[in-house]
Formats: C-alpha cells, structure tokens, sequence
C-alpha cells in the first residue's frame, strides 16, 4: 500500500523589505465619525458628527476631508446608495422616537451616552462588512461600486449635501 506524503513545501514569496512591512498600504480607506456636536435650542436643536476621511485611492479626488454630518445626512445616503448602487445598504443606527417625548427626566436624544451610541453606530453603518452577492464582504463606502456614487463622495468631501444633485457615476480622478 503507498503511502501519500502532503506537499510541504511553500510557494516562492518575495522578502519582505521594512517599507513592506510598516509602510503605508497600497489601497486604504479610513472613516471615522467622531466629534459630536448640539447645537440649537427647542425644536430647532439638532447633532451633528464630524466625518473624517484618509485615502490613496484614486477614485477620490481630496486624499484627507473633514466634514459635518446630521443624523438625516446619513439617511440620505442610504436611500441614494439604495437606490442608485446595486450593493447591499446596512440598516443605519434606529430613530430613537421613544427618546424625543417629552417629560422623560433626561436629555433624550441629546443625552451623550446616547449620542456616544449613535456616533459609534453611525462609523458602523459607514465601515460595517456585510454578505453581498457581488463580494463575500464590503464596507459601504470601500465597496466598488459605492465607490462610484457621486452621493458618497458628496457626503464625504463636500461641506454641504445638495439632496437635489443629478445621480451620476464619479471617473478616476
């Protein structure tokens, strides 16, 4: 009876030099939403989050922006990318409408535990991996096709969301 013997042996790599190793990816993309703010007062009283984005690719034509974000901001970008990619949108962090009556002893949705919630909910909804029938994973904004989306790099580089843009598809920059 032979016997079989497992091939062991390694594909051939290239060595790996110091730049390899700590310098910086050839494609990355970083997102953060940080920095909370109030502002207002009564019914006029709203949140707004600072986004951060850091890239080296090129289909962004500004490497480094920072932009202030409202809550109804991020749902505008989820019903354009809906309906104007064909990727899977995650759910966004909920409305928290129990939190908006009135008489409830505390700050509602202006409570910070409550805003730090929804911050890191918010950063989830723009890096979350989800199942897509294109790719086994993706994150909206560093999904191909997202990347695309003039909606996207409108509400990650320009000061204000114009909700009466003309869809169209970004080129290379």
């Amino acid at each position: 009876m032979a016997e079989t013997i497992a091939d062991t042996r390694r594909l051939y790599t290239k060595p790996q030099n110091l730049n390899d190793a700590y310098g910086p990816p050839s494609n990355f993309l970083e997102i953060d939403v940080s920095n909370p703010e109030t502002v207002g007062v009564g019914r006029g009283r709203y949140t707004t989050y600072e986004v951060r984005l850091k890239t080296n690719l090129p289909i962004f034509k500004l490497k480094e922006s920072c932009v202030r974000r409202r809550y109804s901001d991020f749902e505008w970008l989820r019903a354009e990318l809906e309906r104007e990619s064909k990727v899977v949108v995650p759910p966004l962090p909920g409305k928290a409408l129990f939190r908006q009556l009135p008489f409830r002893g505390d700050d509602g949705i202006f409570d910070d535990s409550f805003i730090e919630e929804r911050r890191q909910g918010l950063e989830q909804f723009l890096n979350k991996r989800q199942t897509c029938l294109l790719l086994l994973f993706f994150r909206v904004a560093g999904h191909p096709l997202a990347q695309n989306e003039r909606c996207l790099h409108m509400f990650l580089q320009e000061e204000s969301v114009d909700k009466n843009y003309t869809p169209s598809k970004i080129r290379q920059a």
